[in-house]
C-alpha cells in the first residue's frame, strides 16, 4: 500500500546516544505493532483466549479488529503536540532535523511551532479522540486511550475542540490544519485497509472482559514492537531504530517482523492431551509420580475428566492425601477441555511457594520431555532470586542456541510487569489477588491469567480482607471462562458456596442464581473428602470413593496445656526423652524467639519464622525438608519452633505437636504435620499427641493469639475442641461447627466477641472495596473508561506495596544487614564486604519489624536509612544489584539502636527488637 511523503515524515521514536542519532518513522512502528499483535493473537494467545474474543464475533472479524487496534494504537503520535516533543536527552540537532523534515514534507512553518497546552493531549488520549471523531466505537477507542496502562475516566468528547492546535498545529488556520487532518485520515484509512476493513462502520463493539484482554494484548504487542533488542548485550535484534539517513522506504516491514519474531518466540507451546484413565500401561499417576492413585484421587480425576464446560473445581481432602497431584492432573484435563496453555499455582507464603515450585517444576519437566519442547516457568515472589533451583534453570535463548529441547527454562523477556505472561508460574497468592486492585497496567495481569488454568492451594488460609480480593479475581476469571482448581483440607461450607457463586456471577452475570442447577441441599453437605464441580451452570458433587486406601485413620489425643514458657520446654524435653521430633507452632515471632532461647544448647533446634535474613530462611526451609520431609534423614532428637509458616503446604512430619490456640481449621492444618508419614517412631511417641497452648482460663487466651485471630473464633474453637480427633473423619464436622453461625447459641457469653468479630469483618469488607475494580460488564459496548478510576498511585512499581494492599498488612522497610566496625564492613557471617560479590550482598535482606516503622514514621525511617547508606556505602549506587538498596549497619555485637529501638540479630533466633531502655521488649 502506498503512503504519502507527509505520513512517512512523522516520527514515532528518536534517540541520540554515543554520538549516534536514530529514529523510527511512525508508519514503521504502527505496522510493527500491527504485525506483532496479529502474531500474538494467532501464536501466543491460548485457544481459550481466542474463543473469548470470538464469543461475539467470527474469527475473521476478530482478526480484523486485532490488526486494526495494533495499527491504530499510536495514531495519536500523528499530531502537532507529539511531533513537537523534544528528545529525552535534549539533542537539539536531532529535534531540529526531524522538525525540518516535517516542514519540508508539507507541514507549514512547523519549525516555529509553539503550543501553549501540549501536555493536555498525551498521544494515547489523542489517539482515542481522533478515532472516536472518525466514528470508531467508544469500546474500541477506550482501548487506544488506555494503552499506556490506564484508560481515561470518560470519552474525550471535547479534546479536539478545546485543544485544536495540539492536533492540527493551529486553532483557526484551515491552511495550516489541512496537512494534519489529511495525514490523520490517511493513517486511519491505511489501518482500516491493512486490517481488512472497508469502512470504519465495520468496526464492532466489544464487551468489557474482551476489551480488557485486547488492551493487555495491545500493551504486550506495543512493548514487544518497541523492544530494540532481546538481550542486554544488544546482540539479538528485534525492532531497532534506524539511522537518520534512512527512511520508511528503506524498511522491509515483513522481513523486519519475521526476523524479530524468530528471535523472540523461543518457547515451546504446550498442547495438552486428553488423560486416558482406561489404559493401565499409561496410568497418569504412575507415569508422572511413580505411584498408583488412591481411590479419592482416582474418582476425582475421573469426574473432572468427564466435565463438558468446567469452571471451578474444589477439592476438599485430608492433609497428605495427594491433593497437589490431583490438581496438577486436573490442570492438564481442564487445559485440554477449555483450551488453556499455561498454569498458575498460587500459595499463601514464600516458604510454601518455594516448596511447591520444586513439585511443579518436576511435573513440567515430564510434560516438556513428553512433548519434546522447552516450557518456560517463573517463580513469582519477592525472594525468587534466592531460590537456587529456580536460578539454576537455563535461559531460553541459551537453550535454543545449543539446540536442546525437552527442558524447563526461564525466558528473561518475561520479567517485571510481564512476569505473569509466562505460561507456567508458581507464586504467592498476592499475584492473583492483585487482579482485583486498581493499578496501572492491570490489563497485563488479566491477560496473563486469562490464558491459564488457575490453582489456588490452602484457600482456607486467607482472611476476610484477602477474600474480598480473591472473590473479585474469581469473578473476572469466571468472565474469562478460566478453569479454577481450589484445594483445602479444612474449608467451611459457607466459604465453599461463596467461591462457587463468585465464579458463576462472573461467568453468567447478574442472572447467575436463576441459571444455577444444583442438587438439593448442596450448600450444607459435610461429606469428606468432597469434590465440588461447576460444569456450566451445574453444581456437581462427588462423595463416594470406592476402593481400599493406603491412608490409615490417625487418632489425635488433644490436651490443653497452660504452663509458663520454661515449664513448656521441660514438658517437651520429657516427651523427647527417648528421641523424636517435636513441633512447636506459635502465633507470633516474639513468642517463637522467647521459647527458642530456653531450649538447652545440647538439643538440636530449628527455628523458622519471617524475621530471618532471606538467605538464612531459605537455608532453614531446605534443612527442615531434608530432616523431616517425606524422604528426610530424621535426627535422633529435634525441636522445631516456628510460626504459621509451618502449618501450610510443607510436607513435614512431627512425632509430637505443640500449638498455640488458633481457629479450628488452622489447628487441624497444624495437626496435619503430625504422624503424617508411615514411618517408625520412638515407642513413647507412637500415639499422636497434640498439646494446645494459650488457653489461660474461661474465655481467656494468650494475648498474641487473640490479637492475631480475635476472641470469637478462639471461643468457638475452645468450645468444640474435643479430647480426641480422628483424621480425616472429624475434619469437616469440626470445621463446620466452628464456622456455622447457628452454633453460636451453644456458647455462653459469646455475644460481645461476636459483635466485635462482625464489626471488624464489616470494616475489612468496606476497606477492601475502596480500591477494587468493579464487577465485569458482559454486554457489548460497555467500555473500560474509568475501570482503574481512583487508584493507589504508583503501587504497580513497588511489589511490596502492592502485596501489602491486597493483604491489608502494614507497609514495612526492607534493609540489607551488614556489620560495620572499626575493622571494616562485613557480612554477618564474618566475610569482608570487599570480597563478596554485589549479588550476594543484595541477598542479605530482612524486613524491619512493623512496630519499628509505624505508617506515620515510615518516611523518616527511610530517610535515616538513606543517610546511613550514603555515608558508609556510597559505591552501592554504581551496582546494578545494590542501587537503591538500604543498609542497616550493625555493631560488632550485631546490634544497633535505631529509631528508638534496640535491634539485635541472632543467627539462631533471627531479628529481635525492644524499645530502648526496655528489658523485656514489647
Amino acid at each position: 500500500m502506498k503512503i504519502s511523503r507527509q505520513a512517512t515524515a512523522l516520527w514515532a521514536k528518536k534517540r541520540s546516544e554515543d554520538g549516534q542519532q536514530e529514529w523510527l518513522p511512525l508508519i514503521a512502528h504502527l505496522v510493527d505493532a500491527q504485525n506483532v499483535m496479529n502474531y500474538l493473537f494467532y501464536h501466543w494467545l491460548s485457544p481459550g483466549q481466542r474463543e473469548l474474543l470470538q464469543r461475539t464475533l467470527t474469527e475473521e472479524e476478530t482478526q480484523h479488529l486485532v490488526k486494526f487496534i495494533g495499527f491504530a494504537h499510536d495514531i495519536g503520535k500523528g499530531t502537532a503536540a507529539f511531533e513537537d516533543k523534544k528528545s529525552y536527552n535534549g539533542d537539539a540537532s536531532l529535534d531540529d532535523y526531524l522538525s525540518s523534515k516535517l516542514a519540508h514534507s508539507g507541514f507549514i512553518d512547523f519549525e516555529n511551532l509553539q503550543l501553549a497546552s501540549a501536555r493536555e493531549s498525551p498521544h494515547a488520549l489523542a489517539g482515542e479522540a481522533i478515532l472516536e471523531e472518525f466514528g470508531v466505537p467508544a469500546s474500541i477507542g477506550a482501548i487506544i486511550g488506555g494503552h499506556h496502562g490506564k484508560p481515561a475516566s470518560k470519552k474525550p468528547v471535547r479534546q479536539i475542540k478545546v485543544y485544536t492546535a495540539n492536533y492540527f498545529q493551529s486553532d483557526n488556520s484551515p491552511e495550516v490544519q489541512a496537512p494534519w487532518r489529511q495525514v490523520q485520515k490517511e493513517l486511519l484509512d491505511y489501518g482500516l485497509a491493512s486490517s481488512g476493513y472497508q469502512s470504519v462502520k465495520e468496526i464492532p463493539d466489544v464487551t468489557q472482559p474482551q476489551a480488557v484482554i485486547l488492551e493487555g494484548l495491545l500493551i504486550m504487542a506495543d512493548w514487544l514492537a518497541s523492544s530494540e533488542y532481546l538481550d542486554q548485550e544488544r546482540q539479538i535484534s528485534l525492532f531497532p531504530l534506524i539511522p537518520l539517513d534512512q527512511s520508511w522506504e528503506d524498511i522491509t516491514a515483513a522481513d523486519r517482523f519475521e526476523q524479530a519474531m524468530c528471535a523472540w518466540d523461543t518457547d515451546g507451546e504446550w498442547n495438552p492431551q486428553r488423560i486416558d484413565l482406561t489404559d493401565p500401561k499409561r496410568e497418569p499417576y504412575q507415569s508422572r509420580w511413580g505411584f498408583q492413585p488412591r481411590p479419592v484421587q482416582q474418582a476425582m480425576t475421573q469426574a473432572i475428566g468427564a466435565t463438558i464446560d468446567p469452571g471451578m473445581v474444589i477439592v476438599e481432602a485430608p492433609m497428605g492425601l495427594g491433593k497437589t497431584e490431583i490438581a496438577l492432573l486436573a490442570a492438564e484435563q481442564l487445559a485440554y477441555i477449555t483450551g488453556r496453555d499455561g498454569v498458575f499455582m498460587g500459595l499463601p507464603t514464600q516458604a510454601t511457594t518455594n516448596a511447591m515450585f520444586d513439585r511443579v517444576d518436576g511435573w513440567l519437566d515430564f510434560l516438556a520431555k513428553s512433548q519434546d519442547e522447552n516450557f518456560q516457568i517463573r517463580l513469582m515472589h519477592g525472594k525468587s532470586q534466592f531460590n537456587q533451583k529456580y536460578q539454576a534453570l537455563p535461559n531460553a535463548v541459551n537453550v535454543y542456541d545449543e539446540d536442546k529441547s525437552g527442558e524447563v527454562v526461564v525466558n528473561s523477556w518475561f520479567s517485571g510487569k510481564k512476569s505473569i505472561l509466562t505460561k507456567f508460574t508458581v507464586g504467592t497468592i498476592d499475584n492473583l489477588l492483585l487482579m482485583g486492585l486498581k493499578q496501572k497496567h492491570l490489563f497485563l495481569r488479566h491477560l496473563g491469567f486469562s490464558g491459564k488454568v488457575v490453582v489456588i492451594d490452602e484457600v482456607h488460609a486467607y482472611d476476610a480482607y484477602m477474600n474480598q480480593y480473591l472473590d473479585k479475581a474469581i469473578e473476572w476469571l469466571g468472565a474469562y471462562h478460566v478453569p479454577i482448581i481450589i484445594l483445602s483440607a479444612t474449608l467451611p461450607k459457607d466459604r465453599r458456596q461463596q467461591l462457587l457463586l463468585a465464579y458463576l456471577k462472573g461467568k453468567y452475570g447478574m442472572t447467575y442464581r436463576r441459571q444455577l442447577d444444583a442438587p438439593k441441599d448442596w450448600e450444607n453437605t459435610e461429606a469428606y473428602p468432597l469434590l465440588s464441580l461447576l460444569d456450566g451452570t451445574q453444581v456437581k458433587q462427588v462423595t463416594s470413593f470406592p476402593g481400599q486406601s493406603d491412608q490409615q485413620p490417625t487418632v489425635l489425643h488433644i490436651k490443653r496445656l497452660a504452663v509458663e514458657n520454661d515449664a513448656l520446654i521441660i514438658h517437651v524435653l520429657h516427651q523427647l526423652a527417648d528421641g523424636g521430633v517435636a513441633g512447636i507452632i506459635v502465633n507470633t515471632v516474639k513468642r517463637a524467639q522467647a521459647l527458642a532461647e530456653l531450649v538447652p544448647a545440647d538439643i538440636d533446634l530449628m527455628v523458622l519464622h519471617s524475621a530471618f535474613l532471606a538467605t538464612s530462611r531459605i537455608d532453614q526451609e531446605t534443612k527442615l525438608q531434608a530432616a523431616i520431609g517425606k524422604h528426610g534423614k530424621r535426627p535422633h532428637k529435634l525441636i522445631v519452633i516456628g510460626t504459621q509458616v509451618l502449618e501450610q503446604s510443607l510436607d513435614i512430619d512431627f512425632d509430637v505437636l505443640y500449638t498455640d490456640v488458633a481457629p479450628m481449621d488452622l489447628i487441624l492444618q497444624r495437626a496435619g504435620r503430625l504422624h503424617r508419614h508411615q514411618i517408625d517412631r520412638p515407642k513413647t511417641l507412637q500415639i499422636a499427641h497434640v498439646f494446645v497452648m494459650g488457653i489461660e482460663g474461661l474465655n481467656t487466651y494468650e494475648s498474641g493469639s487473640e490479637k492475631v485471630y480475635g476472641k470469637y473464633l478462639l471461643m468457638k474453637t475452645d468450645h468444640f475442641l474435643p479430647d480426641k480427633i480422628t483424621l480425616p473423619t472429624d475434619i469437616s464436622p469440626l470445621v463446620q461447627e466452628v464456622y456455622d453461625l447457628k452454633t453460636d447459641e451453644e456458647i455462653p457469653d459469646i455475644a460481645a466477641a461476636k459483635a466485635k468479630f462482625n464489626k471488624d469483618l464489616d470494616c475489612e469488607v468496606e476497606k477492601a472495596g475502596v480500591f477494587q475494580i468493579a464487577d465485569p460488564k458482559l454486554r457489548p459496548g460497555k467500555t473500560i473508561h474509568d475501570w482503574l478510576g481512583r487508584d493507589l498511585g504508583n503501587i504497580d512499581q513497588n511489589e511490596q506495596k502492592a502485596g501489602a494492599a491486597v493483604r491489608d498488612i502494614q507497609e514495612t522497610v526492607e534493609v540489607i544487614l551488614v556489620q560495620h566496625t572499626s575493622d571494616g564492613n562485613f557480612l554477618l557471617d564474618g566475610r569482608p564486604l570487599s570480597k563478596v560479590k554485589p549479588k550476594e550482598i543484595a541477598q542479605q535482606i530482612i524486613r524491619i519489624p512493623a512496630a519499628v516503622t509505624p505508617p506515620y514514621e515510615i518516611d523518616q525511617v527511610i530517610k535515616k536509612l538513606e543517610t546511613l547508606t550514603g555515608r558508609y556505602f556510597l559505591d552501592w549506587q554504581n551496582s546494578v544489584w545494590l542501587k537503591g538498596a538500604l543498609a542497616l549497619p550493625l555493631d560488632e555485637n550485631d546490634a544497633v539502636n535505631f529509631a528508638g529501638w534496640r535491634l539485635t540479630y541472632d543467627a539462631k533466633l533471627g531479628l529481635k527488637y525492644e524499645k530502648e531502655g526496655d528489658n523485656g521488649g514489647e
